[in-house]
């Protein structure tokens, strides 16, 4: 089987569903992971706010160079196949003669700008073209409403075929009530079992996003008991997928 997992941003597949990718390839399966927001930036110069993010990580002015390098490690730790669409992460994301779209925390967190109206169509398109006919295709449900999960999630949708979704950690920890309502809308959840290598397996390959562990923790201890403790919480990973197969 072939798994392709869109991941907004390089951490986020891994996040959510690194112990299952595990699982899937040491199965035999074939797991992709496309990062949609992994193109370089098209401007040279940065809004004070993409800055600030890029001296917490620590990165200074190679964040996209530096999380590559994390995204090809923390693949090759599930065994799995990285792919890059060009978008550049919101943070980088302008237009003129408007300038930066997104320049705070509460801009991520809110809907696509207005400017970027036809940017869901053509990536939607990319994913299609890109798609084989048999590939299994996962989605993030977007919980928390970051602005690039939701661009993944409608452009996913647009194509029109069936999808699996998984649940965005670590947001789906304050969202668990939305979890419930997609189980009163009729959304059959399957639970996949991760064994304690899968579990290893995905905290190895969080902590390989090192430049992000300061955006959700304290350290790495932290990561790996959070993780844990989220494991044992769901029992495992859970893909969700809607009443008729297509998200209308």
């Amino acid at each position: 089987m072939n798994w392709v997992y869109l991941s907004p941003h390089f951490d986020d597949a891994v996040l959510s569903c690194g112990g299952l990718i595990w699982e899937q390839t040491q199965a035999g399966d074939r797991v992709n992971i496309w990062t949609i927001c992994a193109g370089i930036p098209k401007s040279e110069s940065l809004s004070d706010f993409a800055q600030s993010l890029h001296s917490r990580w620590e990165t200074g002015d190679q964040a996209v160079k530096s999380r590559r390098r994390e995204d090809r490690t923390a693949c090759a730790r599930l065994s799995a196949i990285p792919r890059r669409f060009s978008v550049p992460d919101c943070i980088y994301r302008r237009s003129e003669p408007i300038g930066f779209l997104y320049t705070s925390d509460e801009a991520l967190f809110g809907p696509l700008h207005p400017a970027e109206q036809g940017l869901v169509g053509k990536l939607s398109a990319d994913l299609a073209k890109a798609l084989a006919p048999g590939d299994e295709l996962v989605s993030p449900l977007a919980l928390g409403g970051h602005v690039d999960h939701r661009l993944t999630r409608a452009a996913a949708e647009s194509i029109g075929r069936e999808l699996w979704y998984y649940a965005d950690y670590p947001y789906v920890c304050q969202y668990l009530d939305q979890i419930e309502d997609l189980r009163g809308a009729g959304w059959k959840g399957t639970l996949f079992n991760i064994s304690p290598e899968g579990l290893a397996a995905w905290q190895g390959a969080i902590a390989a996003h090192r430049s992000q562990i300061s955006t959700f923790w304290a350290d790495l201890e932290t990561m790996y008991a959070e993780i844990h403790a989220y494991h044992d919480l769901m029992g495992g990973v859970f893909l969700w997928k809607p009443p008729n197969g297509v998200q209308e």
